[in-house]
């Protein structure tokens, strides 16, 4: 008889394979969640696609992130690139380049677009949504635009690149010593990027699209005005002051930084002007009439195409003429009914009644402290307030914000000009707009949501600036506690009424001239029912429109996305409403187009409802220039011509 002997399974051999298993399902489980799944994927497109945008040209990128290298970012060769012929993809005069060739930025769009198309919004988180559907919106919008490329203008006396280079190059910081060579290449670059400018400027006037001798004047006003000084221009001085601040390099090397750039100051920036200005005077004549874009070939699309650009919304314009005309009506509504209740205020107007004095810094310090009532909480937040150069202050606007890199968030930097200042009300509300709960808030909150890097890149101007101008409303509010006066708050809610008026009657002469051509007469006629004859105010109020299409839409088409969601939540929610949970609502989505940001707004309000009747309810979505010419007595013109100019558009 045989014998065999089973010998039994080591207990240790068990126990070693079933910790294989559990560790190979681990392993898949982390695997199928973080490298295959649809979030995964699309963060990982973003962010190629966002190293893919930033690297384009050195001033993205410089300005987008400090320490490039750290995200694995290899630096592109620190120039200003060029414009290219016959046209180019430029959305943002403050990106300075683009090198990109037409069809090379068409195949990009093209690709990027059939690329978001395959990842669905249901496959995604929540914080993930919101991005597709953003990205989708803009690509979609980009390339529509490829065919009228040859309408934009890079050129204007205020919003140009020739204008706000300047500044771009002024606020060039230096993190490490790399970026003091590269803002001295930039400089160098400075002379074939105008060169670039200028030929894009003859194909526009071989075409028939160059600018009328009226914008050609102011256009070459401000490049002189530049650089009447050479040897004492700003940016020598602040050159000088950044190389102190870094504090990383003797006191030699930096006398020898500080002539090796007055020499490129002197020998090629300047020079690059002084050629752009000859090169736009040889082209004198050649343009068309001071007059809008409808007058142009494909100019009306055009039109279309930046209201969508600039404004994040795709509201028809006829929509959004009867929306502005219903805003009017109903601001001087209520300016009559205040006056109505105290007529005194007349005279305060007309006697300048404004707050107390009080410097930027004591400004901002006290909307920092006044904004926690309607507004999520920030932590504590360095920033910057310094003047415009005087040589500039002609030319741009009443304030800016500077963003910060994303990988540093700071410096925050707001600037003044101070020949825009009228009354020490109009800074106080103007640095609520620029600071806090303004600009700088938002993108500081926003930052701190971690979102993902392209949400830095791409963004919505009608979101940030629509934002920024409804701030304003709570800006006159607070600054209501500043007048030791009965009738302060009125005082302040009047002029609040004015600007909002201001704003409107402009948006509403964009659209009368860029997309019915209106001429200057038609536009006064319009004026003319608000009380405005002056014949100067009139002339500059419309060239300033024709050279700058879309630009107060974006401001106030903005201002009134945001008023009519904020209306919406507080009709459905009735004393349930909450503004600071409204407002950390819209500053967690972040700056997208209005419709993206209606989208997910109702989606929140949807589940406030359901949490507070126990059931859905049915929610319904309907849907800088800063100018004075408008007198507050406007307010005295009876309530029935706010809807006369409504005929204009018939």
């Amino acid at each position: 008889m045989k014998l065999s002997f089973h010998r039994p399974t080591s207990r240790i051999l068990i126990a070693g394979t079933l910790c294989l298993v559990f560790l190979l399902g681990t392993v898949l489980g982390w695997a199928n969640t973080h490298l295959f799944s649809a979030d995964s994927r699309f963060e990982q497109f973003t962010e190629e696609l966002f190293q893919k945008e930033v690297s384009g040209n050195m001033l993205n990128l410089h300005y987008s992130l400090a320490y490039p290298e750290k995200k694995g970012i290899q630096r592109p060769k620190a120039t200003l690139g060029t414009i290219s012929l016959p046209s180019s993809q430029l959305t943002d005069t403050s990106s300075a380049s683009l090198s990109n060739t037409s069809s090379e930025a068409e195949d990009f769009t093209s690709q990027t677009l059939k690329k978001l198309q395959t990842f669905k919004a249901s496959g995604l988180s929540e914080s993930n949504r919101p991005t597709l559907d953003m990205l989708l919106l803009y690509y979609k919008t980009q390339a529509d635009y490829q065919d009228y490329s040859i309408l934009y203008e890079p050129l204007s006396p205020s919003l140009g690149i020739q204008a706000q280079l300047p500044v771009l190059l002024a606020e060039y910081a230096f993190y490490q010593k790399q970026d003091i060579a590269d803002y001295l290449n930039l400089l160098v670059s400075v002379e074939p990027y105008f060169e670039s400018i200028l030929a894009f400027e003859q194909e526009k006037s071989q075409q028939g699209y160059f600018m009328s001798d009226t914008t050609l004047d102011r256009v070459l006003d401000q490049c002189r005005s530049f650089i009447k000084e050479p040897d004492s221009n700003y940016m020598l001085d602040i050159f000088a002051e950044k190389l102190k601040s870094f504090g990383k390099l003797p006191q030699k090397e930096q006398d020898i930084l500080i002539q090796k750039h007055k020499q490129i100051l002197l020998n090629k920036v300047i020079p690059a002007y002084q050629n752009l200005i000859l090169g736009l005077q040889s082209l004198r004549g050649t343009g068309r009439p001071s007059q809008g874009l409808a007058h142009l070939n494909g100019g009306k699309k055009y039109y279309e195409y930046l209201i969508k650009s600039q404004t994040g919304s795709y509201t028809p314009v006829r929509e959004m003429q009867k929306r502005l005309a219903g805003q009017i009506a109903a601001d001087m509504n209520n300016a009559q009914k205040i006056l109505k209740q105290n007529p005194s205020l007349l005279r305060k107007l007309n006697s300048h009644f404004d707050l107390p004095e009080m410097e930027p810094q004591d400004i901002l310090t006290a909307l920092c402290q006044k904004t926690g009532k309607d507004f999520p909480a920030l932590p504590e937040t360095d920033y910057t307030v310094r003047y415009v150069h005087r040589s500039m202050q002609e030319y741009l606007s009443p304030a800016f914000y500077l963003t910060p890199p994303l990988d540093t968030r700071t410096p925050n930097i707001i600037y003044i000009n101070p020949s825009d200042q009228r009354s020490n009300l109009e800074l106080f509300t103007t640095l609520s707009h620029e600071g806090f709960p303004g600009h700088l808030y938002q993108t500081i909150f926003f930052g701190n949501t971690e979102p993902s890097d392209i949400r830095y890149l791409i963004t919505s101007s009608g979101y940030i600036e629509g934002w920024a101008t409804y701030i304003e409303s709570y800006g006159y509010q607070y600054a209501s506690n500043y007048l030791d006066d009965n009738d302060g708050s009125d005082y302040v809610c009047l002029t609040w009424l004015n600007r909002s008026i201001n704003l409107c009657i402009y948006s509403l002469l964009d659209i009368g001239i860029h997309y019915y051509g209106w001429s200057q007469d038609e536009a006064a006629r319009l004026l003319k029912l608000f009380g405005i004859t002056n014949t100067n105010a009139i002339s500059e109020i419309y060239q300033y429109i024709v050279e700058t299409p879309a630009n107060y839409l974006k401001y106030c088409w903005g201002y009134l996305c945001f008023l009519d969601l904020k209306t919406e939540w507080q009709t459905v929610l009735g004393n349930n409403f909450n503004p600071k949970a409204f407002h950390q609502y819209l500053l967690e989505i972040g700056p997208v187009q209005f419709p993206v940001l209606q989208k997910y707004m109702q989606k929140h309000l949807q589940k406030l409802t359901v949490k507070e009747n126990g059931h859905s309810a049915a929610v319904n979505s309907d849907t800088k220039r800063r100018c004075s010419y408008l007198h507050l007595l406007l307010f005295s013109v009876i309530i029935k011509k706010s809807l006369q100019f409504q005929q204009c558009f018939r």
